[in-house]
């Protein structure tokens, strides 16, 4: 435990040359037990928004599933692409360090949500409305982003003074992930899980446009 929490500690600090060590197999596994942990964790807080009585219980158990889930599926969908831009601009060889810095900015963003949840139960402990409660699980996934891409910065650092075109390639991969988390995040819902309607996995209507959603619901917010 100690070590797993040091290792993380050096994640967070975004050293290149710590948790990315001579062992690559070991450094990846070690990188996605963080994403899975983290992210169940705060899945599992996002979930107990309808309290633990009856078949509640399920959905903090699906939202601790969804969650890492969510970022996963993700990640593995923009992945493709993003290596063959990198092949399109020459830079294929950089390709293992690439997915090793991706990789440690992925687990330092579960580490940071799971150190949101904390503020996410309090939300719940005083808030009861399910809308505001969607948003606020919204806020703590766009702070753990932008803290991530921060973190990514630094993990790309070596990468774009050995060839500067990883500068535009780095922007690219936080466009696409942003892109495909959003309309993932609307297809794997709900993760909170609305009170008044029966838990279960997906929704039946899974499909629709995320952004189009989000700004209704931010409006109606809004003007209520």
């Amino acid at each position: 435990m100690a070590s797993l929490l040091l290792q993380a500690d050096r994640v967070l600090r975004g050293r290149p040359g710590d948790p990315l060590d001579t062992r690559p197999a070991h450094t990846l596994q070690r990188l996605l037990t963080y994403t899975l942990i983290g992210g169940m964790f705060y899945g599992a807080v996002m979930g107990t928004f309808g309290g633990f009585a009856g078949d509640r219980i399920w959905q903090i158990t699906f939202s601790a599933t969804k969650v890492p889930l969510l970022l996963v599926a993700t990640f593995a969908i923009s992945l493709p692409s993003f290596f063959v831009l990198n092949s399109l601009f020459g830079v294929r060889a950089d390709f293992a360090d690439v997915l090793r810095a991706l990789l440690a900015a992925q687990a330092g963003l579960t580490i940071i949500l799971a150190a949101l949840a904390p503020y996410t139960a309090f939300w719940y402990a005083s808030f009861t409305g399910y809308q505001p409660a969607i948003l606020f699980n919204a806020l703590m996934f766009g702070i753990a982003s932008l803290a991530a891409q921060w973190l990514l910065r630094r993990y790309y650092r070596p990468l774009i003074a050995r060839n500067r075109r990883h500068r535009l390639l780095l922007r690219t991969w936080l466009v696409l992930y942003a892109f495909v988390g959003i309309q993932m995040g609307w297809i794997l819902r709900p993760f909170v899980g609305a009170p008044n309607m029966p838990v279960q996995f997906f929704r039946e209507e899974t499909w629709g446009n995320a952004y189009v959603i989000v700004a209704r619901l931010i409006w109606d917010v809004i003007t209520r």
